[in-house]
């Protein structure tokens, strides 16, 4: 029961043992400039001399730091938490769930947007400052743990990707509690068949042709760490460069195609203290260990108990018409700006979105 206080204190060995790693990284030869084959030489070179170089930890760390941050024993793990509380002591609480790549670095720009909620922010299980073990079966009982502790007898959550499930999860585990759920980015399972874009108009049909085009060249990354996450592991724990490529990737394709580049469509510094989490706590390999817990279970993705609402960035594949063919869903949100990490890419908008559905239940 007993929940204790937490600081990020990174040993200043590891931060010299991770420029030497970036500064004698050994680069391979490459026949293509562009992205199409993955994350390319020159643009990796550039943001790893100014991770080594220009990139200030300290600062970040102290960033987080000024987050009260907090561990507690769920079943023998480590849950780590930031818990935010509003200036009301009658605020409701909101519980924010990272998915993969991520971490509660995710929240750190949304977080001062949201001073009307009590908030709390974890680092899943395998992610962050948590210990691994189990996927979203095992998160959804962890958090509801916390938030128990933590006194709340009801509470909203808000995710997207892998936290989607966590919450979902979450609500049917805990109907009494979980007054309403809202996600961010929602999409047709990359396993299922592709779509017809020709069913679809506007922006549904580019939604369509993108996520074609996901299942065909998009899923490598997904295939990896739901089936071999052991071999990949080796790689991301050993190397950060490998690291960095590996999240950097998927910053690069989904966030919002206006910007073609990762470090343009989120903050360079935020990207890489993204990244630095995941090197310094050695969870590149444990975040796919959870990954495969989850895919591999029997059904993470079951329907959520509570109320829902919904928004879609411009670099999401959410199509209502697949969702919500009889037009019923009570909130369902397009935005033109902003994609797969709405709260590092435009968090004033997913702050306005949440406040908007969740405003509903207060």
């Amino acid at each position: 029961m007993t929940i204790t206080e937490f600081r990020i204190e990174i040993p200043q060995t590891d931060l010299d043992d991770l420029r030497h790693r970036l500064t004698r990284t050994r680069w391979p030869v490459q026949t293509t400039t562009g992205w199409e084959r993955g994350v390319p030489v020159e643009w990796l070179r550039g943001i790893t001399d100014y991770w080594a170089h220009e990139y200030d930890w300290r600062a970040r760390e102290a960033e987080l730091n000024a987050f009260p941050q907090f561990t507690t024993d769920v079943d023998g793990r480590r849950v780590h938490f930031l818990h935010v509380r509003s200036a009301d002591p009658d605020a409701p609480a909101l519980l924010l769930v990272h998915g993969w790549p991520g971490s509660p670095v995710d929240f750190t720009r949304l977080i001062p947007l949201l001073p009307d909620f009590h908030l709390v922010v974890p680092s899943l299980p395998g992610f962050g400052f948590s210990d691994p073990g189990g996927g979203v079966a095992q998160a959804a009982h962890a958090l509801g743990v916390v938030m128990q502790r933590l006194g709340y007898d009801r509470y909203f959550a808000q995710a997207g990707d892998a936290g989607a499930g966590v919450i979902g999860a979450l609500s049917n585990l805990h109907p009494d509690r979980v007054t309403a759920l809202h996600v961010n980015g929602p999409s047709p399972m990359p396993f299922g068949p592709p779509l017809s874009p020709e069913r679809f108009t506007g922006r549904d049909r580019d939604r369509a042709r993108r996520f074609n085009e996901l299942r065909r060249t998009g899923l490598g990354y997904l295939q990896l760490q739901t089936t071999r996450p052991h071999t990949l592991g080796y790689g991301l724990h050993d190397s950060p460069v490998a690291q960095l490529a590996w999240i950097a990737e998927k910053y690069g394709e989904w966030t919002d195609p206006a910007h073609p580049l990762p470090d343009a469509a989120i903050d360079r510094d935020l990207l890489l203290t993204s990244v630095s989490v995941h090197w310094f706590t050695g969870t590149g390999a444990t975040s796919a260990q959870f990954l495969h817990e989850s895919m591999n279970s029997a059904d993470p993705w079951a329907t959520p108990a509570a109320p829902t609402g919904f928004a879609v960035f411009a670099g999401d594949l959410g199509i209502r018409g697949l969702y919500d063919p009889e037009g019923v869903l009570p909130h369902w949100t397009e935005y033109d700006r902003g994609g797969h990490f709405p709260a590092m890419e435009t968090p004033e908008l997913l702050a306005e979105d949440v406040r908007l559905w969740l405003g509903n239940f207060k």
